[in-house]
């Protein structure tokens, strides 16, 4: 009698940090290829199917969300090629998974047959971030991979991970963004300013169309709409990386793609420059022991050109996951409590055990 009156009393006590162990164990649905490497398509509903890739085991899940245009492949090659990709450096560790958007692709050589198309399913362009936050969530859900996710994201998407991070901070632990697209800069432009961006931010030809009809196109006005009505971001491990080597768009005014003289061109591309890494610095600031990194040596395809500066990243922000942390460096406070509740009811109770037996004798 004794014996369970001890029983009741210390599982008792270790009730909450049971029910709260549990409910961060079974968060997801359980990965669809069970942490074995997958590729493939998957049904994300309204008759369409998108393409995914997932490798390694090891939680949390790393997303990759790939720039503009670009298929999976982005994420598993580097510049030299010496180095070591991203993706499969962190599938080491970690479960990690990357996907097409409609209308993205990879080019292998200089002939047609070289131009491989998404293997997603084609959607209407022009889409929208919110279009591409959509589309993630829902092929997260279908997959089956357990969440909650670090998000990296690239470019445009970065931008929709920023979104996604907004609107499903649930499902998101962590977040790198890497050279992003932050559409709030716009602010920092006047009218005339902001339609000379629009052309950077790019728009298809007609020979790129006639040789892929379902390319990826934006909708840049209603993308900056969605980024300035965006939710604040959680606390969370967070990190941005910015390219470091300043827009050279004099070319562009010299085959008359923006109407400007080359000196106005190179005196935008420095305005345009500072305006976008402030913006990426008044994003960092409003996160806790969020980190901002703008010593890349990089262009803009900072983890093909700095692989190992990613890799770093991705590490630093899985690693406070790890532990509990909601910032940079946080070695668990609060979240892990829980764990340390349990463990010293576990040691009452074999002390307590041991007290009854003796009891016994």
């Amino acid at each position: 009698m004794l014996l369970a009156t001890v029983v009741a009393v210390v599982l008792a006590a270790a009730a909450p940090a049971l029910a709260e162990s549990g409910s961060a164990n079974n968060s997801g649905k359980g990965n669809s290829g069970h942490n074995e490497d997958f590729a493939g398509l998957i049904d994300i509903g309204g008759g369409r199917e998108m393409y995914m890739e997932c490798q390694g085991t090891g939680s949390p899940t790393v997303v990759f969300v790939s720039g503009g245009g670009d298929r999976t492949e982005t994420w598993s090659k580097t510049l030299d090629p010496s180095k070591q990709a991203v993706m499969p450096a962190i599938a080491e560790t970690n479960r990690v998974c990357a996907y097409d958007r409609p209308g993205t692709f990879l080019v292998t050589g200089e002939g047609d047959e070289d131009f491989k198309k998404s293997r997603s399913d084609p959607v209407p362009q022009p889409t929208t971030l919110q279009d591409g936050v959509r589309d993630l969530h829902a092929l997260l859900s279908a997959s089956g991979e357990r969440g909650p996710y670090v998000v990296v994201g690239h470019s445009l998407g970065g931008a929709i991970s920023r979104l996604y991070a907004s609107e499903y901070p649930q499902d998101v632990s962590g977040l790198v963004l890497i050279d992003y697209t932050p559409l709030e800069a716009r602010t920092a432009l006047t009218h005339k300013q902001w339609g000379y961006w629009k052309v950077l931010l790019g728009s298809p030809s007609e020979e790129a169309l006639a040789l892929y009809p379902d390319l990826e196109q934006n909708d840049n006005q209603r993308n900056l709409e969605q980024t300035l009505a965006a939710a604040p971001l959680k606390p969370m491990p967070f990190i941005v990386l910015s390219a470091d080597k300043p827009y050279d768009i004099a070319p562009l005014a010299k085959d008359g793609t923006l109407p400007l003289t080359v000196k106005e061109a190179k005196e935008f591309g420095k305005l345009l420059f500072q305006a976008v890494v402030d913006a990426r610095a008044n994003l960092v600031s409003q996160v806790p022991g969020a980190k901002h990194i703008t010593d890349t040596d990089s262009d803009h395809y900072i983890h093909q050109e700095q692989p190992q500066l990613v890799i770093d990243s991705i590490r630093e922000v899985v690693d406070t996951v790890v532990v509990g942390g909601t910032t940079l460096g946080d070695t668990g406070g609060p979240p892990m409590v829980p764990a340390v509740i349990l463990a010293a009811s576990l040691a009452l109770f074999i002390s307590s055990l041991a007290v009854v037996r003796r009891m016994l004798r």
